[in-house]
């Protein structure tokens, strides 16, 4: 559909300092009874606006948005759905996004497509993985933070060991609306900092890989839902200014496309292995920093319902999304380089 009468409208925000580049005009509503029914109808019919959004020199390798669509049908659940969205990414549409989330309410807050109440805002969102339910602070009409209770999330596999030509690694399988594998960043022998990046990348990309049709990534309810979408690398570093533990990740997801911020559905993904271990305990928060320094808090509410014969947590992430602008995207049919081009 992308052609010289293409003008796509959207509204940028960023959580955490990952992108989210929401349409808000120029492109169809995807189809389907729901959101990940609306998901397989972008994949067939989007992914050139995809694309057209993502690629260079309207995106880049790590740029991160979505289509917005109504919700789902309520089908007797607590709390009508508001909206839904599907998510995009440069290798495609993924099943869950905590910073969109958390970015995606803020912007239907502050652009009036859900009435603010203070001091909290109640919110169902539904995503290709479910239903959410989410809790908007708003301050004198300001949204000051956004904390979403995830869909249940489960520990599949643990101490899975991967050889790679960089070395043999341990890492645990969970879920949090996606399949992530967490590494413990001491095994590559370097910290989570930006100088370290391009190792974190490449042997993040092969870990990936390695585990994607390993038996713990298999979904138990819906195929569409299975396979690994990234590597959480993770750092300890004991305890913040408020005694609560802290961690510092990197996620490297889809093909090696780089998280900014702390990963939300990666963190939900992290508070199941940990509530698993032990390492932190039920009601306590987790303070959850990225490689650019900002953070999610997050924490193990209780038990979930038993995921294909795997016991579940529900879990709560927290952050802020902060708007950067809008743009209208246009398309000249003489530019040579068409769709754009991604140089990773």
């Amino acid at each position: 559909m992308i052609d010289a009468a293409t003008e796509i409208t959207t509204d940028e925000y960023h959580t955490g300092g990952e992108p989210y580049r929401i349409v808000t005009g120029g492109a169809p509503v995807p189809e389907g009874a729901t959101v990940l029914d609306r998901r397989d109808w972008s994949e067939r019919n989007l992914d050139d606006v995809r694309a057209f959004l993502v690629n260079e020199p309207r995106g880049h390798a790590d740029m991160y948005g979505c289509f917005v669509t109504p919700p789902d049908p309520n089908e007797g659940r607590d709390g009508a759905g508001s909206f839904g969205m599907v998510f995009f990414h440069k290798d495609g549409f993924s099943t869950a996004c905590g910073h969109g989330t958390i970015a995606g309410v803020t912007w239907a807050i502050e652009t009036g497509r859900v009435v603010a109440v203070e001091p909290v805002t109640e919110v169902w969102i539904d995503v290709p993985s479910g239903r959410l339910h989410v809790l908007a602070d708003i301050d004198d009409g300001r949204v000051t933070a956004v904390r979403f209770e995830n869909v249940p999330s489960y520990v599949t596999a643990t101490d899975v060991h991967i050889g790679l030509p960089e070395g043999d690694f341990a890492v645990d399988v969970s879920y949090g609306g996606a399949f992530y594998a967490s590494a413990d960043a001491a095994q590559l022998g370097v910290s989570i900092t930006p100088e370290h990046l391009p190792s974190l990348v490449r042997t993040g990309r092969a870990i990936k890989s390695a585990i994607d049709d390993h038996a713990s990534t298999d979904h138990p309810g819906d195929q569409r839902l299975s396979g690994c979408y990234g590597t959480i690398w993770y750092e300890r570093l004991g305890t913040d200014d408020e005694g609560r533990l802290l961690q510092r990740n990197v996620t490297i997801f889809a093909d090696g496309e780089v998280d900014r911020s702390p990963c939300g559905s990666g963190t939900s993904a992290r508070l199941a292995v940990l509530d698993r271990r032990g390492e932190l305990a039920r009601g306590d928060r987790l303070t959850h920093e990225s490689i650019v320094g900002s953070q999610f808090t997050g924490r193990v509410l209780g038990d979930g319902p038993p995921s294909g014969g795997h016991p579940s947590v529900r879990t709560e992430v927290g952050g802020r999304a902060h708007r950067i602008g809008s743009h209208t995207f246009t398309f000249d049919p003489d530019d040579p380089l068409g769709l754009g081009f991604q140089l990773r």
